[in-house]
């Protein structure tokens, strides 16, 4: 308790680290406060089917990932998602289009140019997905028997208000990212998981109480269980497995360098959390394309991948989990540009060749270690399902692995690292004395 004291009394004196947290609180708060005001024309007391409607299924990660906003047919319904699914094509684009190839290569006025392609396409998505959610709002009120406001005008205001609620919420990340700390579109999508974890904990308790059975004692092992999943993931968000690297001696003047073994640090998830991101971003497509409301075309083919607790929705979750650790992997890490420095700076791996024999062997190396490793994050990927069918309820369920688990763990790690990172260049003790925090941000930024 001593430690932790001194630790926040240590940040709060930091003024550029006290200012930076401060404002991140300011702008999570807005995020929170937007997520409940309702869009102009709509009865809160009438969203009771909707809040049915999203207590399970697929909808129920789309609501997860909104904060609640989704449920409570908020100006910010439509959550960040869009801007996540615009990123993930334009990320697709930088390898099959040659222009966008041209300007990754570009640095910082590429990297604008592409931020700005990824903005314009998000506005596109939302024109598209405002609209279906207002068609299943419209239903869902029905159901409760209360009707939504008609017309040409307020479909076009709604669809601009969400539209515009969503690229809001996309902002307020940037600044998170920009003023704040960590890195704001992750810190959102955080934060929208970290509210629901309250009622979902306070709705298994009541549950092994109650109706599902097992008492305190299951209780008690279904958290222990969360624990050991939990730090199953920081493992594999921490892991690495270190390639040697001997530096040949050079001699400058009268002074002699190198001479030594260092070691590089590859990762065995190198890509982080981004691939369970992306993959799950792919399966919200068919909510898109379907819209949200029960129809005949929910049903065969569309409805087994409505379903995520379903074998075939799992079944191609977990392959998209391994493909896109893969992609992240091969844009992430250059092994040619490693070799390169490495024969720069008088390096090379005891027993290989310098060059190209090298940069063949480190992407052999990350091959190898990058397939368990993307095993290991699918299985952790789909667990909420094996939880479901163990009794769990399907809110607390979310929480025994899959996207909401990783997220959390991941971001949680790469903020705290910036913190202690801070602390540390100001010769403030670390936040841990065993060691330092290791987080993705060493190999990977989460957007």
């Amino acid at each position: 308790m001593k430690k932790l004291i001194e630790t926040i009394q240590n940040i709060w004196k930091i003024e550029d680290l006290r200012s930076r947290l401060l404002t991140t609180m300011l702008l999570v708060l807005i995020y929170r406060f937007g997520s409940f005001i309702v869009l102009p024309g709509i009865d809160p007391a009438s969203l009771t089917h909707l809040k049915a409607q999203t207590s399970g299924g697929l909808l129920a990660l789309l609501d997860m990932f909104s904060g609640g906003a989704f449920h409570n047919a908020s100006i910010f319904a439509l959550g960040i998602m869009p801007y996540i699914s615009a990123s993930i094509v334009i990320q697709l684009l930088t390898i099959a289009v040659p222009y966008f190839q041209k300007m990754q290569r570009e640095g910082e006025s590429g990297r604008t140019k592409m931020n700005q392609y990824t903005r314009y396409l998000t506005v596109g998505i939302l024109l598209l997905q405002a609209p279906s959610y207002l068609i299943n709002l419209n239903v869902q009120m029905a159901q409760a028997g209360a009707s939504m406001p008609g017309g040409f005008l307020f479909s076009l205001s709604s669809t601009l208000i969400l539209t515009g609620g969503s690229m809001f919420v996309m902002w307020l990340g940037e600044r998170i990212t920009d003023k704040g700390i960590g890195n704001g579109i992750s810190f959102i999508i955080l934060i929208g998981i970290i509210a629901r974890f309250p009622d979902a904990i306070v709705k298994e308790f009541a549950s092994r109480l109650t109706d599902v059975g097992g008492g305190l004692i299951m209780f008690l092992g279904e958290i222990l269980f969360l624990l050991l999943v939990i730090g199953a993931s920081i493992m594999l968000v921490q892991g690495t497995r270190k390639v040697p690297v001997q530096y040949a001696k050079r001699i400058v003047g009268n002074k002699q360098y190198g001479g030594v073994r260092q070691y590089i640090p590859l990762k065995i998830n190198a890509a982080g959390v981004m691939p369970i991101i992306f993959a799950q971003a792919i399966m919200f497509i068919p909510i898109t394309l379907v819209g949200f409301s029960k129809s005949d075309a929910m049903r065969g083919f569309v409805g087994a991948f409505m379903d995520n607790t379903g074998v075939w929705y799992n079944i191609v979750f977990g392959i998209l989990i391994v493909v896109f650790t893969y992609f992240y992997t091969a844009i992430t890490i250059n092994p040619t540009q490693m070799a390169e420095d490495m024969k720069r700076n008088n390096g090379f791996i005891p027993g290989i060749k310098p060059g190209k024999r090298t940069a063949e062997y480190l992407d052999l190396i990350m091959s190898r270690i990058t397939l368990p490793g993307s095993i290991f994050l699918a299985i952790v990927a789909i667990l909420p399902a094996f939880a479901r069918i163990m009794g769990i309820n399907q809110g607390f369920a979310q929480f025994f692995g899959g996207t909401s688990l990783l997220i959390l763990v991941g971001v949680i790690l790469d903020t705290l690292q910036q913190i202690e990172s801070h602390l540390l260049m100001r010769h403030y003790d670390g936040l841990l004395k065993s060691g330092r925090i290791k987080g993705r941000t060493g190999s990977v930024s989460a957007y």
